[in-house]
């Protein structure tokens, strides 16, 4: 399992259990699409996304709780229809693709979402928007895709629910709800790929307490942080991250 020395390798996936609490805490959406690269900069990113995954999960049960039944069910079927498309062509990639040159998409993805980020306001603003159902399964999709292939698929659903209106609290509710279902639809095509060891879980239970910290520092943050700094902050290390994924 280990692809880097073992105190390096460790401290990685105690960084990204706390990191994953802090992002389901409640701060900024955008902490998923960090984790996934930091640890493929230390181990395989096969290893990586597939270390990842139950962590992910175990974080699930704690946003879920703090959000309980806030989320827009109305949304739920036509993202999770869309979802299901994504994961399985994102497990098509991993399970056909060179692990270099799905490195180096990641590496893509990541720059393409820093660019995302930071002209995030003037896209959302260029667009004179309608809502379709389609809207919802390309979403979906592009979600489910990219979240298979390094758990960093906030963009398309953060954009098309910015799209909708919603309330704040609704908003992060439903994001909430659908990676949630979309972690546990990756499990069986994980398994198929051959990226999840049931092995190694022993080993991550002593990772678990960083995700409620996470999730406690995360909640504490976001009301007393300047969010904007923080998000920013953020992306400079996806910036870094990015780079590092294509030239390695």
């Amino acid at each position: 399992m280990q692809g880097s020395h073992p105190i390096v390798f460790y401290a990685a996936i105690a960084l990204a259990a706390f990191l994953a609490g802090v992002s389901k805490g409640g701060l900024g959406g955008i902490m998923g699409s960090v984790i996934a690269p930091m640890l493929a900069l230390v181990m395989p990113l096969n290893v990586a996304i597939g270390l990842l995954l139950p962590i992910l999960i175990f974080a699930d049960l704690f946003a879920l709780a703090v959000y309980w039944r806030r989320w827009e069910t109305r949304l739920m079927g036509v993202l999770l229809a869309g979802g299901v498309v994504g994961v399985t062509l994102g497990t098509v990639v991993l399970t056909n693709v060179s692990p270099i040159v799905v490195r180096k998409g990641l590496g893509v993805i990541v720059l393409i979402f820093v660019a995302y980020r930071l002209f995030e306001d003037r896209i959302l603003s260029a667009l004179d928007y309608r809502p379709r159902r389609w809207h919802g399964l390309l979403a979906g999709s592009a979600a489910g895709f990219t979240s298979t292939l390094a758990h960093a698929g906030d963009p398309p659903i953060a954009i098309y629910l910015l799209l909708q209106n919603l309330p704040p609290a609704v908003f992060v509710a439903t994001m909430v709800l659908f990676f949630a279902l979309i972690n546990w639809i990756k499990v069986p095509y994980y398994l198929y790929a051959g990226l999840l060891d049931f092995s190694t879980l022993p080993r991550l239970i002593w990772f678990a307490p960083f995700v409620p910290l996470g999730v406690w520092v995360g909640k504490r943050l976001v009301t007393r942080a300047d969010k904007m700094v923080f998000q920013r902050i953020i992306v400079v290390l996806l910036l870094v991250t990015g780079i590092l994924l294509l030239v390695e």
